[in-house]
């Protein structure tokens, strides 16, 4: 059965072979996911914005 000491070595040992990003890699992925969300919310708040005019000039 693997002890608690057994168990934290092991995770030691994974995590260091783990490759991490490096700064210019996380920063220029972090830009594009902003920039993707912004021009998500502004399409799904323009189609929210269309549909809402459409469903009330129906129900007029």
């Amino acid at each position: 059965m693997l002890t608690i000491k057994q168990f934290a070595g092991d995770v030691k040992n994974e995590f260091d072979k783990v490759a991490w990003p490096d700064k210019k890699h996380t920063f220029g992925s972090t830009i594009v996911v902003v920039i993707l969300v912004m021009i998500i919310s502004f399409y799904l708040g323009g189609v929210d914005l269309l549909l809402g005019k459409l469903i009330s000039f129906i129900l007029r």
